[in-house]
């Protein structure tokens, strides 16, 4: 395809006020302007005939398979004839969770937030000799890149509290295993935990003994993150959303290497993504494109349909690691109806984001009377947000709540613990 360049647009521009000039110092040779137009569209003809052809050269582009949040890319596409590199100016179109970066002919571009950018379309062109018209080739795109959240930050720290857990301890701990077996009987030291105490055996030999279990391995460990509106909402400047899938990716990180078996669900209105249950240190990568298949909802999360569906996909008893933000009554409620059902045959730990925000509104000493309206609104909500957290806890299940900041590693903390001892 042909098109005139920015320089042959001016010329032709400069026709009007040159005519004008013309009309006013000499109404007869105004035909001028008219000439000077032809001119240059013949000028503009003449130069795409003598620009290069595209017709035979191929276009390409290599685009990256995943890039984390906040990275920037070059696309840099090439325009080749045989094995020879052809100069030309390319421009690229490129749509979902990445922006572009300098001007519009720029192939630039930065990922805003997590999910997948596909490549829509990709343009090269060329310039004629004197700089007028443009040779233009166009190709489709098709490419998806997954944009993935990045959790290069803290996994390092995880890592540490992994191998910290390894060495640390005075229980005995075995490669081999399927569950919380038991397996000798030990003098009650202190620092261990008063739950683990056997008072029968205890008062049988007039000490107080303790029960050393083996650590498990091999357990199913679902990270269950809600993608509906509520988690929708952002904490700081950052989707709730997107921090409760970088603490679970780096939690699931931990748990393969530990050697239990790890699956991601999404949900909203509906399920939306299921990884499958992945087992090994290769299966990460997988978890981090099943990431960012997570979208962003503007529906009411369905917690019974969703949680119902995942237990029937469950073939053993897992821990359950929910993600999830409730803001009303009714919401907490269909959520608690639902926790009750896995109760029965699962572990559930849920994952709660402290707010900030409304600890603040709370907390702020008030300037005038809607300050005081917004006080105990806040104080409200947040009251309702205690009630159902001690519900949860008395339902049997354990709970979070901790400042987005600390999260990740306040959940490899728990999940570590989950490990070791399970009551």
């Amino acid at each position: 395809m042909i098109y005139p360049t920015q320089r042959a647009v001016w010329l032709v521009a400069a026709a009007a006020p040159v005519g004008l000039a013309i009309g006013i110092v000499a109404p007869g040779a105004w035909a001028a302007a008219l000439a000077w137009v032809a001119l240059m569209l013949l000028l503009v003809l003449a130069d795409a005939l003598l620009a290069p052809p595209l017709g035979t050269a191929a276009l390409s582009v290599a685009t990256p398979a995943a890039v984390h949040v906040g990275e920037t890319i070059d696309l840099a596409p090439r325009l080749q004839r045989g094995e020879r590199v052809l100069p030309a100016t390319f421009a690229a179109e490129l749509g979902g969770p990445m922006e572009r970066v300098g001007p519009r002919t720029s192939t630039r571009f930065r990922a805003v937030r997590r999910g997948r950018a596909v490549l829509e379309t990709l343009w090269a062109r060329q310039a004629g000799p004197m700089g007028l018209a443009w040779r233009q080739t166009r190709r489709p795109g098709g490419q998806a890149i997954a944009v993935m959240p990045d959790i290069r930050p803290v996994r390092d720290e995880g890592m540490r509290q992994y191998l910290n857990s390894q060495h640390v301890g005075l229980r005995m701990r075995r490669d081999s295993g399927d569950g919380q077996e038991f397996q000798v009987l030990t003098e009650f030291q202190p620092g261990m935990e008063r739950r683990s105490i056997d008072w029968k055996a205890s008062a049988k030999h007039g000490e107080l003994l303790a029960r050393e279990y083996q650590t498990e391995r091999d357990n199913a460990v679902v990270f269950a993150v809600d993608a509906g509106r509520a988690m929708s909402d952002p904490l700081g400047t950052v989707p709730r959303v997107d921090r409760a899938v970088s603490a679970a990716l780096l939690a699931a990180f931990v748990a393969l290497k530990s050697g239990d078996r790890v699956r991601l669900f999404s949900f909203a209105a509906r399920p939306q993504v299921d990884s499958g249950t992945l087992s090994g240190t290769r299966g990460f990568a997988r978890l981090h494109h099943a990431a960012a298949d997570i979208d962003y909802g503007t529906d009411e999360s369905n917690y019974t349909l969703s949680l119902v569906t995942l237990d029937g996909r469950l073939e053993r008893r897992s821990l359950v690691v929910l993600f999830t933000e409730f803001t009303d009554p009714t919401s907490a409620e269909l959520m608690l109806a639902a926790a009750q059902r896995m109760l029965k045959r699962h572990r559930l730990l849920f994952v709660l984001f402290r707010d900030a925000e409304l600890e603040a509104i709370q907390d702020a000493r008030p300037a005038e009377a809607d300050d005081l309206v917004r006080a105990n609104v806040a104080h409200a909500l947040l009251r309702e947000r205690r009630i159902v957290i001690e519900r949860l806890r008395r339902m049997g299940v354990d709970v979070i709540e901790a400042p987005a900041e600390a999260m990740a590693l306040t959940l490899v903390e728990r999940y570590l613990r989950h490990r070791e001892r399970v009551a």
